[in-house]
């Protein structure tokens, strides 16, 4: 495999069934000066023996494969010490969600455009900066699906968190978004410092809070920027309270 001699750049497996897929995989990773190819594997069980040996920093990984595919190859590598960041390359858009369930840093569709991997390859990079530096353990963004792309969302854009049965809806701004996930799993991955819970269906983001009102007979609500209150449940009133150090 072709050494880039660049020390910082991320060892990447390819996995493909496809030959003519992994070839053009590496014509397109060698544009990359972020990438040092260490290796292929034409399924998912030869991909997990690589991955062992050779402890890649990056796999990108096909989704359709006979027998153990990409979902199945990813979820295999949740418990390892040594976590290789996977980025899946796949003709399919109908995988996304599960996908981004198993913490995939991107989802490229093919045919793959090298600016595409780039930007993905991008991705991984800051990914490798931030469990290097321990920033934060806490969710930096989110993928959703909007009409026939995902999209990236911040999770510092997000204000206000709305339960929708197994659905979650994201208040970006104007506009809100559904994903695919529990609030209950959602405020586990949320930043406490940044997020609070109102309420069993609200979550809101603990600078979009004017202020507390109290309604009588117990009940309090919370005050949004924009003038709406929301009602805050028994639950979670004394969490909230203390926020404002009541």
């Amino acid at each position: 495999m072709a050494d880039t001699g660049n020390d910082t750049a991320l060892r990447t497996l390819i996995v493909d069934d496809e030959p003519l897929a992994v070839e053009r995989m590496q014509v397109i990773c060698a544009k990359l000066k972020d990438l040092a190819v260490v290796g292929t594997a034409s399924d998912g069980s030869a991909a997990l023996r690589l991955i062992e040996a050779l402890r890649p920093d990056l796999v990108l990984l096909d989704m359709t494969m006979p027998e153990v595919d990409g979902l199945s190859v990813a979820r295999a590598l949740a418990d390892m010490d040594h976590r290789p960041a996977i980025i899946f390359v796949t003709a399919h858009d109908n995988f996304a969600v599960e996908a981004f369930d198993l913490d995939a840093v991107d989802y490229v569709l093919k045919p793959v455009a090298t600016e595409r991997l780039g930007r993905a390859i991008d991705r991984a990079m800051a990914r490798r900066g931030e469990r290097e530096s321990a920033e934060s353990e806490w969710l930096a963004e989110l993928w959703v699906p909007h009409r026939s792309e995902l999209l990236r969302i911040e999770v510092s854009q997000v204000s206000q968190i709305d339960a929708e049965r197994d659905y979650v809806r994201l208040h970006v701004g104007e506009r809100t978004y559904l994903l695919l996930q529990t609030i209950a799993g959602l405020e586990e991955r949320l930043n406490p410092a940044e997020f609070i819970r109102i309420h069993r269906s609200t979550i809101l983001r603990r600078d979009s809070i004017r202020g507390l009102r109290h309604d009588g007979l117990g009940v309090w609500s919370v005050e949004l920027e924009d003038g709406e209150a929301l009602r805050i449940g028994r639950t979670y009133l004394p969490k909230v309270k203390a926020m404002a150090g009541r």
